[in-house]
């Protein structure tokens, strides 16, 4: 069963009205820091169950490090596009499944609705409270922006000279890029539809009707155009995540960041602990760490990736974060017109 924004909202509202876990949030609890007590029952339950839309390698190796700081408390990685996590929770929960305790998606969007069903365990970590940026922790606690991203464009520096690079978004439409292009799907990645419809807003629906005549390449995950422009099959990436490329440039791959001259797509990514979490100690240990110092370190070294928490120092040779023009995201708004972003996207692109 297809779960659609609509339906989700329409379904679980009926489900939240006579749940336990449906109970409104009033105001944020105090912050808590990591107290013997939390680490002991964590380590009773043994592991925390982890959906996220990061990148499989990037997710497993910041499982290892919190499983380092943390012996005897596994963490399963559930990976998969945003958009898809967002249907298969809203799936379990209609079946009465709870599974995850902890997700961390590339929609904002995502939380406000499940935020707004009662689903979310309130919870703010002490560091989080303070050291994050202003405007990174919901106001009630239920969820805290775990790292900060951007939808770039990438090309390959073998086929694509730097001075015939576009700088752009409107560049794509350049004839000469007729069948070279690969980008992601607004179905699938919530960072895709992130920025569709930041790009829409933008620009104009009229650029995306333009560009569907380039003979587009379509993925998935918004993390597989860099990886499709790294390997040569196509020359320039339309959309992804920048640290993907990021981290390719890294391990010798011919590929090249562009942040569009019209503004990249911001992505904020939140973290949330699920009300009916089996592990909610873990859960709560887990963020707790990814929202430290520690955690967000341990993100931006391994990834590339922008962090909230003031007191992370950025990897070097990175953009700083504040030179980079963007377009800015609106979770509200996606929370509401997903369905029919996704409609219009398909239609346009015939996928």
């Amino acid at each position: 069963m297809k779960v659609t924004r609509r339906s989700f909202l329409r379904a679980s509202t009926a489900l939240a009205a006579s749940a336990a876990y449906a109970t409104r949030v009033a105001a944020a609890p105090p912050a808590e820091a990591v107290t013997p007590a939390l680490i002991e029952a964590a380590k009773k339950e043994g592991k925390v169950v982890w959906y996220t839309s990061i990148d499989l390698s990037v997710a497993e190796k910041m499982a290892r490090s919190f499983e380092a700081g943390y012996p005897g408390i596994a963490v399963r990685v559930e990976r998969s596009g945003a958009e898809r996590i967002f249907s298969r929770i809203g799936q379990e929960y209609a079946s009465r499944i709870f599974n995850v305790d902890l997700v961390n998606t590339t929609d904002a969007a995502h939380a406000l609705a499940w935020k707004r069903e009662g689903w979310l365990a309130p919870y703010v970590p002490a560091e989080a409270a303070q050291h994050f940026l202003p405007g990174h922790i919901d106001p009630d606690g239920t969820f805290a922006t775990s790292r900060i991203l951007f939808s770039a464009i990438s090309y390959n520096t073998q086929l694509v000279k730097p001075q015939d690079a576009p700088r752009g978004f409107v560049d794509l439409l350049d004839p000469k890029w007729m069948g070279k292009l690969v980008k992601a799907h607004p179905g699938y990645s919530g960072l895709i539809l992130t920025a569709t419809h930041a790009i829409a807003r933008e620009i104009g629906w009229e650029y995306f009707e333009k560009l569907a005549k380039q003979k587009v390449m379509q993925v998935q995950s918004g993390v597989d155009p860099p990886k499709k422009v790294s390997l040569g099959e196509r020359s320039v990436a339309v959309d992804g995540a920048d640290y993907i490329a990021l981290l390719q440039k890294d391990q010798g791959a011919p590929i090249e960041v562009v942040y569009p001259a019209e503004g990249a797509p911001l992505i904020n990514s939140p973290n949330a602990i699920f009300k009916a979490a089996p592990n909610p100690n873990a859960a709560r240990l887990f963020q707790n760490w990814m929202c430290s110092r520690e955690g967000q370190q341990a993100l931006v070294d391994l990834s590339a990736q922008y962090v909230p928490h003031g007191q992370a120092k950025p990897k070097p040779g990175r953009r700083p974060l504040a030179d980079i023009k963007f377009m800015k995201d609106d979770p509200e708004t996606v929370l509401t017109e997903a369905d029919s972003i996704k409609a219009k996207y398909t239609s346009i692109f015939k996928v």
